[in-house]
């Protein structure tokens, strides 16, 4: 099994940014996918942030992140970053971190195809 936990959530101005960080333990080694999700009220769970561990840290953005975000991973302290930066209110959001351990040609995009999670850290931009 593998555990996430989330830190680094909080509330901040519009334009300004937040680093998100995940530790996974556990099986972290046995992971191929990690990614940050993000869950706004009364919206679906949505995929932010894809690291492709098995593609030499591939990664991809949903449009709405693109040039604002950026997904790391620091390996030897198995942890996974998410840089945000020219916060706007619709980032608001609960922020999760997930893991697959399964084997893909890419990561997915879908929540329902992630077996690990962590409990969410709160975004809030005003």
């Amino acid at each position: 099994d593998v555990q996430l936990v989330e830190s680094g959530g909080g509330s901040m101005q519009t334009g300004g940014s937040l680093k998100l960080s995940c530790s996974v333990s556990g099986d972290a080694g046995g992971q191929y996918c990690l990614a940050w999700f993000r869950q706004g009220p009364g919206q679906e769970r949505e995929a932010v942030a894809l690291l492709d561990l098995d593609e030499n840290g591939s990664t991809s953005y949903a449009d709405s992140v693109k040039g604002r975000f950026t997904v790391s991973q620091d390996s030897a302290k198995n942890i996974l970053y998410l840089q945000m930066n020219s916060l706007k209110p619709e980032d608001t959001a609960m922020y999760y971190c997930a893991s697959d351990n399964r084997l893909r040609a890419t990561c997915p995009g879908s929540s329902g195809q992630y077996r690990g999670w962590g409990q969410g850290t709160q975004v809030t931009v005003s």
